[in-house]
């Protein structure tokens, strides 16, 4: 993994192309459920209260929303199926294959602060 030091620094140019890539995806990726879904939804398809089950703290309100929204963005997919009750299974898309580095360098940098944190909690 490079430093900040190692890397060039990066144009005025590059820089402001640089920021509104980070903005288009964080405005997609926003929220502090949406990874997760994907996440869960990428390991193997779901219905909705085995996905509720699987992320602890949702409510069922933000995740009708939060599905909705990935699903409007080309994530994942609902399928109905014409059962007695209606079942209804969650899918990850391709497109959402295409966070799997993502995911993977945020869980990397997500355990390292976590260290920090723990680290910087016992010199207290």
């Amino acid at each position: 993994m490079k430093t900040i030091e190692e890397q060039e620094l990066l144009t005025k140019d590059e820089c402001a192309g640089s920021l509104r890539n980070i903005i288009d995806a964080l405005y997609v990726l926003n929220g502090k459920w949406k990874i997760a879904l994907i996440l869960s939804l990428i390991q193997s398809p779901k219905r909705f209260n085995e996905i509720k089950k699987e992320i602890d703290g949702i409510s069922p309100k933000i995740l009708a929303k939060e599905l909705k929204d990935l699903e409007l963005n080309d994530f994942i997919k609902r399928t109905v199926y014409p059962t007695t009750p209606v079942s209804i299974i969650y899918h990850a898309t391709d497109y959402s294959q295409t966070l799997k580095s993502v995911i993977h360098e945020l869980s990397t940098w997500g355990a390292l602060h976590r260290e920090k944190v723990k680290e910087s909690m016992r010199k207290k």
